[in-house]
Parts: C-alpha cells; structure tokens; sequence
C-alpha cells in the first residue's frame, strides 16, 4: 500500500509523540530501552484511528529524513532513536565526540543560553549535530536561526560523556557557556 508524503509525515509525528513522550494515549508501554512490539503499536494505533500496518510502520521508519526510528534486529519491536523526555535507557554507550559540534536554536533564545549553556530541559540530553547545516535546519524550525559551536573535544577532556545515536544525533547531558562560541561561518 503506497502512502502519500503528507499521511507519512502525519505518521512519524504521532510516532514522535507516542514513543518519545506518551506512550500512554494510546495504550501501550514503552520496555526499559524504549521499545514496544510493533504488532502492539499497530493495533493500539488502529484502535486510535491511525491506519496503520507493518508496510506503513516500515515506509515510515525507512523514509524518514531524520531517522528517529530503530526497527530492532528481528524487526518486531520499535522505538524512537533519541528525543524522549520519559526516562529511557537507550544503551548507547559514551564515545569521543569531534573537535567540534553544532547546536541549532532560534535568536530568542540565545541570552538564556549564554547565561546557562545548553540545558536539556524536559528531554533526557543535549542534541548536538556533527554539520553545520544540520544545526541551521534545527535552527530554523524555531524563528530566526542561530548556531551555536561545541567545544566538544574540551568538554570530553574535562570528562562530559557524549553518546551517538542510531541517527547520528550526539547527546549530552549538558554544555557549560565555557564550551560555546557563536558559529562565524570560518
């Protein structure tokens, strides 16, 4: 069954809501580590209203540009690759980021962030892009752009963990002013 671009995005949005923030509306529980049997997931999406089947699950895992579902490796549970604001153990485990990363945001915020770094307010860490125009697309989402670099070589010297997720997402717990700079484009 082909679906159209439209119903797929309308898709991964619940899919967001449902396995990164509440899993209860329509249901369901979310393991330890995130995940749910997607038979499960399917069902209760159903029974919501969704229409919704395992080519439909995974057109929409497949498709989505930011990857933000992990089909496990039987391919009958899913979860949400990071973002969650619910309390997750997604077993990554702490790596050495790059010299330097990207956090996207948009201009009103920026007076907050000087004073208190990046905080990871109700989700469970810090997202960090390793490009620019990654971090400029976040940005955007939010108003007027602005990109923050991360000193994210320094932090992991002065011993701050960071974690990649499946979707190339860096995660960190926080950053301190002290390890940012205003991106100049040089």
């Amino acid at each position: 069954m082909m679906i159209t671009e439209k119903e797929t995005t309308r898709i991964s949005k619940f899919l967001s809501l449902v396995l990164r923030h509440q899993p209860q509306i329509i249901g369901i529980t979310l393991d330890e580590n995130g995940w749910v049997d997607a038979d499960l997931l399917i069902k209760n999406c159903n029974e919501k209203g969704l229409n919704l089947d395992i080519q439909i699950l995974k057109h929409v895992v497949a498709t989505n540009s930011k990857k933000r579902f992990a089909f496990n490796e039987q391919s009958n549970k899913i979860r949400a690759s990071q973002g969650h604001s619910l309390s997750i153990d997604l077993g990554y485990n702490p790596q050495k980021p790059p010299k330097i990363l990207y956090h996207g945001t948009s201009m009103k915020y920026t007076d907050a962030i000087w004073q208190n770094g990046l905080e990871k307010r109700l989700r469970q860490h810090v997202h960090l892009s390793a490009d620019m125009a990654t971090a400029m697309a976040v940005g955007q989402r939010h108003g007027k752009p602005f990109v923050f670099e991360v000193l994210a070589e320094a932090m992991y010297n002065d011993h701050h963990h960071f974690f990649l997720s499946d979707n190339n997402v860096w995660l960190t717990d926080h950053v301190p002013v002290k390890y940012l700079k205003a991106f100049t484009g040089s």
